[in-house]
């Protein structure tokens, strides 16, 4: 393959949103702890089982009872509507050059409807950063099934592997692995250690990408 080949080659940029661009995850930790509370699901460290699946494998596999499929979605939008969203360092920056760059960028979220709503009221700039979002409504499998990043890949028309992934969840960078793309653990909601089987690299804070340095990966694999 010649230079001007791979400097042609597309490639994109595919996210998680919680714990890689905003800072949420302590809050959801408290929130499924005060579910839990209210709802016992009867398993320890729940709000660590669940990252990266949809409320509706949640329910599933957690609340199957009656009263729980019926209580805990709205106990939970209660509690979602009082977060508030912040970003992550280095996130809102990462996006910005890519915006100015016309790099394609995906959001890849199992979040719903509701919490989308929710981000728009918080971060109303954050949807002009992607070219599409899939949220977890979209999809029939969860993380770590790959199905939403390979369906990020192609709304942005790349090959997954052109693709890179951040992910903070280790249901994420699984997710990532198995769609061929390029994975960027972002540590912190998880230690390195946990993360780091199955990404590329390991980060601190996205303050660390290069994202020329990311692109140059991309369009040589």
């Amino acid at each position: 393959m010649d230079n001007n080949t791979i400097a042609n080659k597309k490639v994109g940029f595919l996210f998680d949103l919680d714990g890689v661009l905003i800072d949420s995850e302590k809050e959801y930790t408290s929130i499924w702890t005060e579910i839990d509370r209210q709802f016992p699901s009867g398993y320890e460290n729940l709000a660590l089982r669940i990252k990266g699946m949809t409320l509706t494998e949640i329910i599933d596999t957690y609340f199957p009872a009656p009263s729980q499929r019926e209580g805990v979605p709205v106990l939970l939008h209660e509690l979602e509507q009082k977060m508030s969203y912040e970003w992550l360092p280095g996130a809102k920056e990462l996006l910005t050059w890519l915006k100015e760059n016309e790099i394609p960028a995906a959001l890849v979220t199992s979040s719903n409807q509701d919490k989308m709503n929710h981000l728009r009221e918080e971060l109303p700039e954050a949807e002009s950063f992607f070219t599409y979002i899939v949220t977890g409504d979209q999809v029939k499998n969860s993380k770590p099934n790959p199905e939403g990043y390979l369906l990020g890949a192609k709304l942005i028309g790349c090959k997954p592997e052109h693709c890179v992934v951040f992910e903070d969840s280790l249901q994420g960078v699984k997710a990532g692995n198995a769609s061929g793309a390029y994975v960027i653990g972002v540590a912190g909601t998880l230690p390195e250690e946990k993360i780091a089987p199955y990404s590329d690299i390991v980060v601190e804070s996205l303050t660390e990408i290069n994202p020329k340095s990311v692109i140059e990966i991309l369009r040589n694999r």
